[in-house]
């Protein structure tokens, strides 16, 4: 496929079994036609041999164009092809009705669109995972106009994720093999989750994820505090724990009620996308000796600068003077929203 990217598997065996059944039926058709030109002389044409070759083949029986009553050989060329072509046209005939009346057709077709939309695909996410929580982070990373790719490990649950998210580029598999994590485009991600339902495809799907894209950022879940550890050491740069994190909005829910009710509603407002977002400081700002208030964060409606943390550096900076020197790696903490996060990358861009 595009960009070197391998074709399905599925997609290829039913492209070789139809491509064989056409070429069969190719070939039979080309003999019909040679064979009834020399049957039939000088007076026969090419379009009278390729009429006798298909009122043959598909046993139609109109008038006969090349007189088989004065070559007897000609007779038993018309009962060696009907009899070895007949059954590459029904062959051929049942195939095409299959790919047709049971949707195989309509399914090649789409698995092709949805491979190209990945081929085409960069710094995107890669989402895998049946679980609630993944279609939560799929929902939260299409809202904020990230690109990404859902890997499912059967039909049924692809069907489900659909169902609740829309038409969504995705991947059948188990992300814990290289072809599927090829194929959903793992070269050219920025991201990779794993939020399956067992920690032990999670911790392999990790393992295989890191070893295929050294620099990728991946992120796990987990319901065992004991499985963050390993899933760190076999290349996570971070792990969640799903139930640590109920138990901390809990907690947020009894003491802070009011902040809770303002991110939910910042969250699940369907109409807006305001978020707290970063944005990182590309490296050639070492040169242009960019600073601060050169962005114009104010500027940018709602946008809002919360902190900044400095490469190499655990803690962060509130609110920082607008005269602070941009660092090559420096992270920027801003409340804003889709349209401004894109405005502001593009800012940082062009320094």
């Amino acid at each position: 496929m595009e960009h070197g990217s391998p074709a399905p598997p599925e997609f290829a065996r039913i492209r070789r079994r139809l491509g064989l059944a056409l070429l069969a039926l190719l070939f039979v058709v080309a003999a019909g036609t040679v064979g009834f030109l020399v049957i039939g002389g000088r007076g026969t044409t090419l379009i009278d041999a390729l009429y006798m070759t298909v009122i043959t083949l598909t046993t139609v029986g109109f008038g006969e164009m090349v007189d088989l009553s004065t070559h007897p050989e000609g007779r038993l060329f018309t009962i060696f092809l009907l009899l070895g072509g007949m059954g590459i046209v029904a062959y051929t005939a049942m195939l095409l009705a299959a790919f047709v009346l049971e949707g195989q057709l309509g399914h090649i077709f789409a698995r092709r669109r949805n491979q190209r939309r990945i081929t085409r695909m960069d710094d995107h996410y890669i989402v895998c995972g049946n679980s609630p929580s993944a279609w939560y982070l799929a929902e939260e990373l299409m809202k904020t106009g990230r690109q990404l790719v859902l890997v499912a490990s059967d039909y049924d649950s692809l069907e489900e994720s659909r169902e609740r998210l829309g038409d969504l580029p995705a991947v059948v598999g188990d992300p814990g093999e290289d072809e599927v994590l090829r194929e959903a485009g793992i070269e050219k991600a920025a991201g990779v989750v794993f939020c399956m339902e067992n920690d032990k495809d999670n911790l392999l799907g990790v393992i295989t994820a890191r070893r295929m894209a050294p620099g990728v950022r991946i992120v796990a879940g987990t319901e065992q505090p004991g499985i963050g550890a390993k899933l760190r050491t076999a290349g996570a740069d971070a792990v969640v724990s799903t139930s640590r994190i109920g138990g901390l909005r809990m907690a947020s829910e009894l003491v802070r009620p009011t902040v809770v009710t303002f991110l939910d509603q910042m969250l699940r407002e369907r109409e807006g996308s305001l978020r707290v977002e970063e944005l990182q400081v590309p490296e050639r700002a070492a040169e242009a000796r960019t600073r601060l208030d050169r962005l114009r964060i104010e500027e940018v409606p709602g946008a809002v600068l919360l902190a900044l943390r400095r490469p190499g550096e655990e803690g962060f900076e509130f609110k920082p003077p607008p005269d602070t020197p941009l660092m090559p790696g420096m992270r920027l903490v801003v409340m804003t929203d889709r349209q401004g996060r894109e405005r502001l990358s593009r800012a940082l861009e062009r320094i």
